[in-house]
């Protein structure tokens, strides 16, 4: 989101928002670091977070200061919910402690968390305030959130991670073993067709946020939005087999976005 299509004014701040939960999702990520260690960074990111939302940062010269000084301007200038990023932390620390999702609300939970907040606190810096949009906004972000996790299924099973429900893989007969075995079997294409599914319905559902927005949001939101669905169009097109492909946007993809977002309807 920190394009330069977004409105000059506003991009310092969504820098500053993208330096915050750029690095607390690399605390959960820490390769091989024991799961404490990993936790406890994301318990000292949470006490600098609130820290700053009191006015209150530790100015010791670390890089970690200069985030949290540039996040804490960020956050009052626009009176953001310090509850949004929160969520965001909550979410990545569930990352360091969950690894399977039983059922559809349960991923959904997550995106609620990891993906949503990101939108909101868009909007509000871009100085939206509309229930509307916020319920619009969650759908795009989760449907990107979700497109990711069918993009990157290959790489988050290395790490151990799967977002699929595991009720859906039961439901269609899926075998972890493929997995394992870097083997998409037709029952996991079932299972990814099913997810593709629900993931056009909610593009669908939030592809209104692109219109309800002022100025250069409004382009950024239609390429976000495009460039997520056609991600999808491509997980369709190699029959989700991320195994031996994961589909990217190349800049042939590009001019198409362009000409869509020209014809924008």
């Amino acid at each position: 989101m920190a394009s330069r299509l977004l409105p000059r004014e506003s991009r310092p701040h969504i820098a500053a928002i993208y330096a915050f939960a750029r690095i607390a999702d690399d605390f959960a990520d820490e390769g091989d670091h024991p799961a404490a260690e990993r936790l406890a960074l994301l318990d000292d990111w949470r006490a600098r977070l609130h820290e700053a939302a009191a006015g209150r940062v530790r100015h010791d010269g670390s890089d970690e200061a200069a985030v949290f000084t540039a996040l804490g301007e960020t956050m009052a200038r626009h009176n953001l919910d310090v509850a949004l990023f929160d969520d965001l932390l909550s979410a990545f620390r569930q990352d360091v402690q969950k690894t399977r999702y039983e059922t559809w609300d349960d991923v959904l939970d997550y995106c609620r968390r990891s993906a949503n907040p990101v939108g909101r606190l868009v909007l509000r810096v871009t100085g939206h305030h509309d229930r509307a949009l916020d319920v619009r906004s969650d759908a795009v972000c989760t449907a990107l959130q979700l497109t990711n996790f069918w993009q990157d299924l290959a790489r988050d099973w290395a790490m151990g991670r799967l977002y699929v429900p595991l009720a859906l893989v039961s439901r269609v007969g899926g075998d972890l073993s493929d997995l394992d075995a870097r083997r998409m079997s037709p029952a996991w294409r079932l299972a990814l067709a099913d997810a593709a599914v629900r993931t056009r319905a909610l593009f669908r559902e939030g592809r209104a946020v692109a219109d309800g927005v002022r100025g250069r949001l409004r382009w950024e939101l239609r390429a976000t939005w495009l460039g997520g669905v056609r991600i999808l169009d491509r997980l369709e097109a190699g029959n989700f087999d991320v195994f031996h492909h994961r589909p990217v946007l190349g800049w042939t993809d590009a001019l198409i976005i362009l000409g869509r977002m020209a014809t924008w309807r």
